[in-house]
């Protein structure tokens, strides 16, 4: 029964400030006791998505409160959120505040490892491309997510390297989504190797913008407006050292 309501909440059936159906009416309906529907109703409180009202049932918190890096979270965004552009918005918006000062680090902080993990990820994807069969190219999802993983590794920070893969299921989420919906994959690919190529040249101001470019490749692809508040947009570049 939790899935059912993860499924329903992350998809956008039901929406921040809606309640979810009462504990008789989802007993009745999966055929199971009241303390079994409790149990499951408990999982989505201790991540932070519903909250229980007393008198009232069980009502979707705001997005923000949700606990959106615990394992649980992050899997039921990845397996049910792929319908919800208002999820899809929160995680692109994230991204442009982050990635490109991740960007901006590994350009002058990438190792030569950290730099041929990066190069393996995009020949993997440059190869898959290529060798699609009657011209239905695109993007290899699990090559473009570990580019990006590999990217935050190359900031040599364990705070960022954990997190890349606290974040690899909310990031694959788009990665997948808007590689289904690229127009141009072969711009998509050109704009990875840019931000690859920033990188190993060092070149922070440069691995900035380029990860913007990929960003904004994957707003276009998935239709989304990145909105008004990204970090990024107003900010002036630190000089390069």
């Amino acid at each position: 029964m939790s899935e059912y309501l993860a499924e329903a909440i992350f998809s956008g059936k039901y929406r921040p400030g809606s309640f979810v159906p009462k504990e008789v009416d989802l007993a009745e309906e999966f055929q199971i006791n009241r303390s079994a529907v409790r149990s499951d109703l408990r999982q989505l409180v201790d991540a932070g998505i519903i909250e229980r009202i007393s008198g009232h049932g069980s009502k979707v918190r705001a997005f923000e409160e949700w606990n959106i890096l615990d394992p649980q979270v992050t899997h039921w965004m990845t397996c049910y959120a792929a319908p919800n552009p208002e999820i899809q918005r929160e995680i692109l918006a994230f991204r442009l505040d982050v990635e490109p000062y991740v960007a901006m680090t590994a350009a002058r902080r990438a190792t030569a490892r950290d730099l041929v993990a990066i190069e393996e990820a995009f020949d993997g994807m440059a190869q898959d491309m290529n060798a699609a069969e009657n011209g239905m190219k695109r993007l290899h999802s699990d090559y473009d997510i570990a580019f990006h993983v590999a990217i935050f590794k190359a900031t040599r920070n364990i705070v960022w390297s954990q997190l890349s893969h606290i974040l690899r299921p909310s990031i694959y989420l788009l990665i997948e989504m808007s590689n289904e919906n690229a127009t141009d994959p072969e711009a998509s690919l050109e704009r990875h190797r840019i931000l690859m190529e920033a990188i190993r040249t060092r070149q922070p101001q440069k691995a900035f913008l380029a990860a913007q470019a990929v960003l904004g490749g994957t707003a276009d692809a998935l239709g989304l407006e990145p909105g008004e508040t990204i970090l990024g947009s107003h900010f002036a570049l630190p000089p390069s050292s």
